[in-house]
């Protein structure tokens, strides 16, 4: 569908925006349902979105951005793709949930499963949270151990155990992020910097015998975009095997994002038969809707109740309309092509974001994998959350707003990931990079 001749503003009005923030924080707290939503960050008030179509989204005062965030990741077609929304339509004249079991569960578990091998058998769910959360308590049940490792900048939902910020000593347990967490909850999570592979090693060394999994992003996604590196990753495999633990790659956001076989399957190609235990997914595999899975060897799946005796349930499980609109999303994105033309165009906006800033001197680093990209006004791509805390946050800010201003919608935070869709065109591209090249000018005067 062509976009409406519709130009961005220089000076947005934000005034029907303003009136519901004001109505929505009398009755919701924050004003948001989710708190990176609240712009509490970069300052301003939070575009209430009133449609979207395509690359782009209307806010509730008739402004058109270029879509960036794409609901945090699983527009990767695009908002409104007419097979999408052709197969929930039809799903939604059947019923809306029913409690029970439908042969397009079936179905959206055989695609899974077809696309990434390190799955055998799979579980849906209705968000990231519960896959993470759950994936947790199946490898604490499949190995007999309490322990679990997480990495400093890496976010695995809002489940308690992982709601943990770094210990202040090396290779030491975290303590809570969130109020409300008791410290005795977070007493088991080991909580490691990102690519530091001493130590990684240190923590297996003193706590290898009690550790039942390591749960990484592969890609994270929730410190912009910082990758975890061959050598990195290869050891966690190795170490994660010798000591018998479970590596479990949170694949909700890259999860057919950066590729058709999700992350890990990138990592394949530099480590010899590379594979994580077990998987989290979410987002691309709804296609806008709430659903999530977690999966992974025949074995440990089946200690999953009604087999075994882990236990996890949810109401809206498989819901019939989600598993449509998932399940035709995963088949547009199988089509001869797809990842090639997708991979292309986000190289192209970060190419072009990386010149406009160096041609206006502002010091600038970014960095792409198939739809999902990152940037950072540093000189060099940061390894670690340490690192993409000096980021300077202020310069960050008013490179928002003057973005935001030009029409163009990226996160409104320093550490959140970008998405490209299918729907972006070359002249979306070409638009975003001219409003970014007088952004970068206003910060270099």
């Amino acid at each position: 569908m062509e976009p409406p001749n519709i130009k961005p503003v220089t000076a947005p009005n934000t005034a029907r925006s303003d009136a519901l923030f004001e109505r929505a924080k009398k009755l919701i707290p924050g004003g948001v349902n989710s708190p990176v939503r609240a712009f509490k960050a970069v300052g301003g008030t939070p575009r209430f979105v009133q449609r979207a179509q395509g690359a782009y989204f209307w806010d509730a005062d008739g402004q058109r951005y270029i879509d960036y965030i794409g609901s945090w990741g699983p527009m990767i077609l695009g908002h409104g793709h007419p097979t999408v929304v052709e197969a929930v339509q039809k799903a939604v004249l059947e019923g809306f949930s029913y409690g029970a079991p439908t042969e397009r569960e079936v179905e959206l578990a055989e695609e899974i499963v077809k696309l990434l091998p390190s799955i055998e058998m799979l579980r849906l769910v209705s968000s990231g949270t519960e896959a993470t959360m759950s994936v947790i308590r199946l490898a604490r049940g499949a190995t007999g151990r309490s322990k679990i490792i997480k990495f400093e900048g890496c976010y695995h939902g809002h489940s308690d155990a992982l709601l943990v910020k770094a210990g202040s000593g090396l290779a030491t347990f975290g303590s809570p992020t969130s109020a409300g967490v008791p410290p005795e909850v977070v007493q088991h999570t080991l909580v490691l910097e990102y690519n530091h592979i001493a130590q990684l090693e240190e923590a297996f060394s003193l706590h290898g015998k009690d550790i039942a999994c390591l749960m990484i992003e592969p890609i994270a996604g929730n410190m912009n975009f910082v990758r975890a590196s061959i050598p990195f990753m290869k050891r966690c495999r190795e170490l994660c095997t010798q000591y018998g633990a479970l590596l479990v790659f949170d694949e909700v956001m890259t999860g057919f994002r950066v590729a058709l076989g999700g992350a890990q399957s990138l990592y394949a190609q530099s480590i010899p038969g590379f594979k994580p235990d077990m998987t989290a997914l979410g987002k691309v595999i709804g296609g806008g809707m709430p659903m999530a899975a977690f999966g992974g060897t025949r074995a440990v799946m089946e200690l999953l109740a009604p087999l075994g005796s882990v236990y996890q349930a949810g109401t809206l499980s498989g819901n019939p309309v989600a598993t449509a609109c998932g399940l035709a999303t995963l088949r547009e994105i199988q089509k001869p092509g797809f990842y090639d033309a997708l991979g292309a165009r986000t190289r192209d906006l970060v190419q072009g974001l990386t010149q406009a800033a160096a041609q206006a001197g502002v010091p600038f680093c970014g960095d792409s994998e198939g739809g999902m990209f990152g940037f950072f006004l540093l000189g060099q791509l940061p390894q670690n959350y340490a690192t993409v805390m000096t980021t300077d946050g202020p310069a960050f800010n008013r490179f928002y707003h003057a973005m935001l201003a030009g029409g163009v919608y990226y996160a409104p935070a320093l550490y959140e990931a970008g998405f490209v869709s299918a729907a972006h065109s070359a002249q979306d591209i070409a638009e975003t990079v001219s409003v970014a090249r007088d952004a970068f000018n206003s910060l270099s005067t």
